[in-house]
């Protein structure tokens, strides 16, 4: 990238508007937000921390100007390296909007709908609707380090829950760059606000608006079919998957093409009653009968099913036990909290070169070995009996029909379940939700011997029977390290993998995506593309169409980096995904 003297007075702007204090051009105080926090990263030639939604509108005109690249980037906690640059081959500087400043989350109607803002987060919409009785889309997980509600929405991120689908709305707040290069407003909140950008902007922020401004268009604010798509199990194709048009609407699946200020959103009440069942079997055809009979003959949708396989309860258990000891000690508040912190000791660790490589995950490693054991006797004991794990969540009347219906079940199969308690639930479930940071920290740990890890989410057609994945001799035989861990309901799986050293991963997932394919699967299945996926034929027109000057989040999916979408000389986008 080349820095004109356009660029040269960017920056000069860019502090006019937000303050030097937040505008950053320092490459180590750059790193946190141009450095994925699991996979990519890039150069970015200014990070700015807006503390309002007019300053961002100002931010936004003031890079159309320059010619520049934005990326909209919330929590920063995506998978697949969706929301910083990668690699060095844009034609255009890249000029990065974080928007954790901006957090604000106002309720209408009672509670039952939210408008978020561009920072706004999960943990936060669950602390503001507990007085309301309701719940957010997703209520654990991606909310246990801080994932935001546009960054959701933007994704749409699957989340665990059966009865709702992927992150979906279709009423947003959001500016996008016309064919002609003008930035442009566009209000499809469903509330009166303005007519100018700053005036629209101004009263949302302030939340200078009143109830008779706000209207209720028939428009989604949630995937509200999902619970009918789900109970069909013999159809052909996946229930989720990120490259499904249906679910592609404007801010929706947009993977930062759009800069969303906000978000309007339903909720959820909170169960009056609900328990959870930790099953164990030694048989995946087990597994499926169960998901099967309960999606299609249950009068009540359980609220979620997690999958564990023992391999991944294993790394999880030694590898996850810190951020497991965080989150249940201290609550997901601190989490973010605690990020900062470690961002700010690896900065300066860095500086010192006989430190290692993310020096604080190393010592809160050590450290967390101290601990006791953190999991209950009755999980243990079933990790010891049986390879597979599923935690299914009941509420209300669907309680009981649940326990009648496994009551009788395991009479005539094998495997078993527990009722827990309301200590084991929640241990059960924070047990399997620091899963998907663990393999990163196994590697860090162990990775002097092994490859790289990689990566695979995947969403299988509702009627597949054979679920569980069993490789060919030559792909295993270069493989070091299997975790499998998912949303079983659904038939999303994680597959995360390290390779032994010296294999070419992006072979080795070549080969088994190859086999999904003839299979009907769909990939990525809620994680967005990112920088790890090729974005399928839909996915790239609705990337071209929104975002037609390519100004927005350039290169996702493996697309152009270029300007109007130019190919490099050689054809290729020039990501260089898996």
């Amino acid at each position: 990238m080349t820095e004109s003297s356009t660029s040269l007075d960017l920056a000069v702007k860019l502090k006019a508007i937000v303050g030097s204090q937040y505008t950053l051009t320092d490459d180590d105080k750059k790193q946190p937000y141009s450095q994925g926090f699991r996979i990519g990263g890039g150069q970015a030639y200014a990070v700015v921390r807006p503390g309002s939604l007019v300053e961002i509108w100002k931010i936004l005109e003031a890079c159309v100007e320059a010619d520049v690249i934005v990326i909209m980037q919330a929590a920063n906690t995506g998978l697949t390296g969706g929301s910083t640059p990668n690699g060095t081959d844009y034609d255009r500087p890249i000029v990065i909007i974080s928007t954790m400043r901006i957090d604000d989350i106002q309720l209408i109607d009672q509670g039952k709908q939210i408008i978020g803002l561009a920072g706004s987060t999960l943990f936060g919409l669950e602390d503001t609707l507990k007085p309301y009785g309701r719940e957010p889309h997703s209520v654990i997980g991606s909310s246990c380090i801080g994932a935001s509600i546009v960054g959701g929405i933007c994704n749409n991120s699957g989340g665990a829950l059966v009865q709702r689908g992927p992150a979906y709305t279709e009423m947003s707040l959001y500016a996008q760059v016309s064919q002609d290069g003008e930035l442009q407003l566009v209000n499809n909140l469903g509330i009166d606000l303005g007519s100018t950008p700053e005036e629209i902007l101004e009263n949302l922020g302030k939340k200078k608006y009143q109830e008779k401004d706000v209207h209720f268009p028939e428009k989604r604010a949630s995937d509200n079919e999902y619970h009918e798509r789900i109970r069909d199990v013999d159809a052909d194709t996946p229930s989720r998957f990120n490259n499904d048009s249906r679910r592609l609407y404007e801010a929706s699946g947009c993977a930062g093409k759009l800069a969303v200020f906000a978000v309007r959103i339903d909720t959820f009440p909170i169960p009056e009653k609900h328990q959870i069942f930790y099953i164990g079997t030694n048989d995946p055809a087990v597994m499926e009968k169960m998901r099967r009979d309960m999606l299609s003959t249950f009068k009540n949708l359980p609220v979620s099913g997690e999958y564990l396989h023992r391999s991944s309860y294993d790394i999880s258990k030694k590898y996850g036990k810190d951020s497991y000891i965080v989150i249940d000690k201290l609550g997901t508040k601190y989490i973010p909290k605690m990020f900062a912190i470690k961002r700010t000791v690896d900065r300066w660790a860095s500086k010192l070169k006989f430190m290692p490589n993310k020096f604080s995950d190393v010592c809160l490693q050590y450290f967390s070995q101290l601990w006791p054991n953190h999991l209950p006797k009755r999980m243990e004991e079933y990790r010891d009996k049986y390879e597979h794990h599923w935690i299914v969540e009941t509420s209300n009347e669907g309680v009981d029909e649940a326990k009648a219906y496994l009551e009788t079940f395991f009479k005539g199969n094998e495997g078993g379940f527990l009722e827990c308690t309301k200590r084991e639930a929640d241990q059960a479930l924070l047990h399997r939700f620091v899963t998907g940071g663990a393999l990163g920290r196994y590697h860090l740990m162990n990775g002097k011997n092994l490859g790289s890890i990689m990566t695979i989410d995947v969403a299988f057609p509702r009627n597949e029977l054979d679920w569980f994945e069993r490789l060919p001799k030559e792909v295993t035989d270069q493989i070091a390290v299997k975790m499998y861990y998912g949303h079983f309901f659904c038939h999303v799986m994680h597959e995360n993998y390290i390779m032994k050293k010296g294999v070419d991963a992006k072979a080795v997932k070549k080969q088994i995506l190859a086999t999904y394919d003839e299979r009907g699967a769909e990939y990525p299945a809620e994680h967005n593309v990112g920088h790890e996926y090729l974005a399928k034929p839909a996915l790239r027109d609705f990337y071209q169409k929104t975002d037609p000057t390519n100004s927005f989040n350039s290169g996702i999916g493996g697309t152009s980096k270029l300007k109007h979408w130019h190919e490099h000389s050689d054809g290729e986008g020039g990501c260089g995904c898996k």
